[in-house]
């Protein structure tokens, strides 16, 4: 069963009765761009067909009820809440992403009535593909759709105001200091093409990404080494941008114009950073002007030097994922490296479909090889972004 079909039948037996509707956002996978989203720079983006799916029924009492259906088909449900009385910190756990939107939303100045929500989702968790804001995006139409305000509808926040306000759930609600990358990709992305995606500006275009054509692949590598944002190193790496920006006299990293001549007004600590998000950011607008000549079999190399800036300068990459890059490309990858946050989570290989197998298993053997869970393997499709299902 798709998660659309589990989320109405877990519904229908909670409740006793089918749901209004049901709304779904994916997952995600970042070809290249890599925390330069919040630096205000490029990223490039497309959505995987694994999603999370929300099946919702308006309440009239002003409360939000949510449960979710677990990888053992069981239901775990959060304590009822009244959404007017939603403040920061107040929720933790799973049940603060959707308690989250309907706070942002409320405060965003959508009249919310009260919903019953059930979740279901196959968007690997801790595996940096974006399942936590799937679920908020999810969430954010469905809010928005039993307010009478479904999305692309007139009267509706558009989608890149919805991501925006994603965004504050994270940041304000949940605590993770996340920018603008992943509620973008999993509310605007199309089926086939990548996301190009100019977060200072908002512009967007959508770039046609045929891999099956060029006879190539994405892998995508779950390492199943968890990670969390909230925990992680991530919020350090933000900071030291922003300083780094400060000392310089810029808005962000990206106006960074000389930057041999800005490293070397900054601390030695600071210096790689600025390195990585200004190099990350040519580095995007390189794959996608190849993108865009039909040169996809040629961002190989522009893969494997943003995980090399991430491993070496950002330093956001560990043990799992750096094997997994390094086997793939001794095994013929075209390109390989780590995507999302670091410290854990997923890398992605650019593969000629007839080598995938090979890439595979060099991966499997090279983790066997030291002793780690096995990789969770799979390809990844450009497919469509956030929508109302049924």
């Amino acid at each position: 069963m798709t998660p659309v079909e589990k989320a109405e039948k877990a519904f229908t037996e909670l409740h006793g009765q089918a749901p209004k509707a049901i709304w779904s956002a994916p997952g995600r996978v970042n070809l290249i761009g890599e925390h330069t989203d919040y630096n205000n720079g490029f990223v490039a983006p497309f959505a995987l067909p694994h999603r999370a799916a929300v099946a919702a029924s308006p309440r009239t009492d002003g409360v939000l009820t949510v449960s979710t259906l677990g990888d053992d088909g069981q239901l775990q449900t959060a304590d009822p809440v009244v959404i007017a009385e939603l403040t920061p910190g107040r929720i933790s756990g799973w049940a603060a992403y959707p308690a989250g939107v309907a706070w942002a939303l409320q405060e965003h100045g959508v009249e919310l009535s009260g919903a019953d929500l059930v979740v279901s989702g196959n968007v690997p968790t801790g595996a940096g593909l974006s399942s936590s804001h799937a679920l908020e995006c999810a969430t954010a139409l469905a809010l928005l759709g039993l307010a009478g305000r479904e999305v692309d509808q007139p009267g509706s926040p558009t989608r890149p105001e919805i991501a925006r306000l994603v965004q504050r759930t994270e940041n304000e609600f949940v605590g993770a200091m996340t920018g603008l990358l992943d509620q973008t990709a999993s509310l605007c992305c199309v089926a086939g093409h990548v996301l190009f995606l100019d977060v200072r500006s908002g512009e967007s275009e959508q770039v046609p990404f045929n891999a099956d054509a060029a006879g190539l692949e994405v892998l995508v590598i779950d390492t199943r080494a968890k990670h969390s944002l909230v925990e992680s190193g991530y919020g350090d790496r933000r900071r030291g941008c922003e300083r780094a920006a400060e000392l310089l006299g810029l808005e962000s990293l990206r106006d960074v114009e000389d930057l041999d001549g800005s490293l070397a007004r900054l601390p030695e600590e600071l210096r790689p950073l600025v390195r990585h998000v200004v190099t990350e950011n040519a580095r995007v607008l390189s794959v996608v002007a190849k993108l865009k000549a039909g040169r996809l079999d040629e961002i190989g190399p522009e893969l494997t030097a943003s995980h090399v800036s991430l491993r070496d300068d950002y330093q956001v990459s560990c043990l799992e994922l750096d094997v997994a890059v390094d086997a793939a490309l001794a095994a013929g990858a075209l390109g390989a490296r780590m995507i999302g946050g670091g410290f854990g989570g997923s890398a992605i290989a650019l593969v000629r479909a007839g080598d995938r197998a090979a890439v595979e298993q060099a991966a499997l053997d090279a983790y066997a090889a030291r002793s780690l869970t096995p990789p969770r393997l799979f390809v990844g499709v450009p497919s469509p972004g956030a929508g109302r299902d049924e």
